[in-house]
């Protein structure tokens, strides 16, 4: 993997004689290699069947199409009706953008545009998107910003027809063929969550960022992945051969025979490296001087937990519930939640798991809870996370019923994200005491004692008033990703900024020092769950830093074991001592990775 956030070249691409091969480069967000027919998908959405249809199948293709036009506007009317309780113009805002949506399933170019191309003989999801795609690109070509900008409602609407008509929202990726390169404008977290590793290969996209959720997820599932490539879109065709090298941050186009052999030894290495890896499953996580760690696996969806226990994971440090929301039109209830939540407290077998409260917004949306989200110019300070629960106080006492039932089926901790005062802390606990009594009075059997509480600290404010929080509060779990990008005004999932991401600033380090301490002193478990806490260059700085407990994606797990296995502990303290006295990161980075080349 890349140690450094560099700013990545401009693309370049390379014809080898006698051959197409062209080369994209770009950021290496998920390591591996990987090679296919690639996949181009329009808007990052669902997979839209293309075929001809006889002539007498077109009056049942528009009736068809007709059918998922009914039902869109049925949506969105109902979307409309839940966004009039939304606060100050939030809900005359969302209230717009849904007419706007409504009026074009109404008589207009768009639907008279896909009812002649069924009549021409097209299917209506293909035709949907023809016709969306054509639209769109007549809206962005304007020279007028408000209504080029309105090319994204049009997609939307679009999405929301080919959604209804496949009848198949959660398989969008489902009929591909094995090992297929997923290729996209963007891609989104919703969309990762829908990729099953043992029908895609990796994924690239022209845009996202190191550390942005869809990132996140593509290493959680092990996926080779490359964003922020530019000049993909329109070179890049569905069943093309393509390469994905996330290490290096390189898509190949047709790659030729010698880049192709280049790639499979690179392949066998890693390979070679995982089997080595695998022996260390049932040792345990301890330092060189005898200092115990705590190694837990972060779960983005059910499907990974298997692969969490396969690498040796001590139990489940996050579990990040968004997969319940995302790709679906209605809210999971209670009982959905709960048994959601007692399959996999089941499939721990005792390995303590916890449970993170819904946090949505910024890069992570869910369809099913558009009615809720304000839509704000910058999401990632709007109504997010914890202040969205404590908004919609029904969408909390969902997750904190169904989270203190599973509690009586094992070890489960309740994490708290995005909190910034003491007072959403008490919030929490008063509406959780309140979902306790209706159980009570329910007669339905919950966790006793109650799951301890805990926050993320992952605000600058939160970690200064880690001491405050520390006092009533159970645990901390430290999220270093919307730490560091809080704390610098780095938006970490934009392509174009993505090489100012920096965890080794002075400042990120320390609010992370400022926190660990303060748990310390109140002692109260704390835990480093961000991506830092998967990077075994930042091992050493960690645990110097006093963190005994680190979760990560399961694939890095035996790589950050190994890392502390062969740590000296007083060593690393020393490292971080003096690496707090810096002021520079330059300096700080060059410390570390000396530190990790000799010791």
């Amino acid at each position: 993997m890349k140690t450094e956030r560099e700013r990545p070249p401009k693309p370049r691409k390379r014809a080898t004689p006698g051959k197409s091969e062209l080369v994209f480069e770009g950021l290496g967000v998920s390591p591996g290699i990987a090679v296919g027919p690639a996949h181009v998908v329009e808007g990052g959405s669902v997979h839209v069947p293309e075929y001809r249809i006889e002539p007498d199948q077109i009056e049942a293709e528009r009736a068809r199409f007709s059918a998922a036009v009914n039902k869109a506007q049925k949506q969105l009317v109902k979307l409309k009706a839940k966004s009039t309780n939304l606060p100050g113009t939030a809900a005359e805002e969302i209230g717009f953008l849904l007419d706007a949506h409504l009026q074009m399933l109404t008589g207009s170019r768009v639907v008279r545009g896909v009812e002649k191309l069924i009549e021409d003989g097209l299917n209506a999801e293909a035709a949907v998107q023809a016709e969306i795609s054509k639209v769109a690109l007549d809206f962005a070509a304007l020279d007028d910003a408000y209504l080029a900008a309105r090319a994204q409602d049009i997609r939307e609407v679009g999405d929301r027809l080919i959604r209804n008509l496949t009848q198949t929202p959660y398989e969008a990726f489902s009929h591909l063929s094995p090992g297929s390169i997923i290729v996209g404008e963007e891609l989104t977290p919703a969309d990762t969550a829908l990729m099953n590793p043992d029908m895609v290969g990796g994924l690239a996209a022209v845009l996202g960022g190191a550390e942005s959720h869809t990132s996140i997820m593509a290493r959680s599932l092990g996926l080779p992945a490359v964003l922020g490539v530019a000049g993909l879109i329109g070179n890049v065709r569905s069943g093309d051969i393509i390469a994905i090298d996330g290490d290096a941050g390189r898509v190949y186009l047709n790659p030729s025979p010698k880049t192709l052999a280049l790639l499979k030894v690179r392949h066998a290495e890693d390979e070679k490296e995982e089997k080595l890896l695998s022996r260390l499953k049932k040792l345990p996580a301890i330092t060189r001087d005898g200092i115990n760690i705590g190694l837990q696996a972060n779960l983005e969806l059910p499907r990974e937990l298997e692969m969490a226990m396969d690498a040796g994971a001590e139990g489940v440090g996050l579990l990040r519930t968004e997969f319940l929301y995302m790709n679906r039109d209605d809210l999971p209830d209670e009982e959905e939640q709960y048994k959601t939540l007692v399959e996999l407290i089941q499939g721990l077998d005792g390995r303590p798991i916890t449970a993170r409260t819904l946090d949505v917004g910024a890069d992570k949306l869910a369809y099913s809870l558009a009615a809720h989200l304000g839509g704000g110019i910058n999401p990632a300070l709007g109504l997010r996370a914890i202040r969205l629960s404590l908004r919609e106080r029904s969408l909390l006492e969902t997750q904190l019923a169904a989270m203190i039932r599973a509690g009586a089926h094992g070890p489960l901790r309740i994490l708290l994200p995005m909190i910034s005062t003491l007072i959403e802390i008490r919030q929490v606990r008063e509406v959780l005491d309140k979902v306790v009594r209706r159980l009570h009075r329910r007669r339905i059997k919950i966790a006793d004692p109650l799951p301890p509480i805990g926050v993320m600290i992952e605000v600058p404010g939160a970690a200064l008033s880690a001491d405050a929080f520390a006092q009533i509060v159970d645990f901390f779990a430290i999220g270093t990703n919307d730490l560091t990008m809080y704390t610098l005004a780095i938006d970490r999932g934009e392509e174009q900024v993505a090489h100012l991401y920096n965890p080794l600033h002075p400042a990120v380090l320390r609010l992370i020092q400022f926190a660990t301490e303060a748990a310390l002193r109140a002692r109260i478990p704390v835990s480093v769950c961000g991506e830092i806490a998967g990077d075994p260059r930042y091992t050493p700085l960690l645990l110097g830093l006093g963190i005994r407990e680190l979760s990560m994606a399961s694939t890095a797990l035996p790589r950050v074991k190994q890392r502390i296995r062969d740590l000296d502990l007083v060593a690393a303290t020393r490292c971080a001592s003096t690496i707090m006295d810096q002021s520079d990161p330059g300096r700080i980075a060059a410390l570390l990775d000396d530190f990790n080349t000799l010791a």
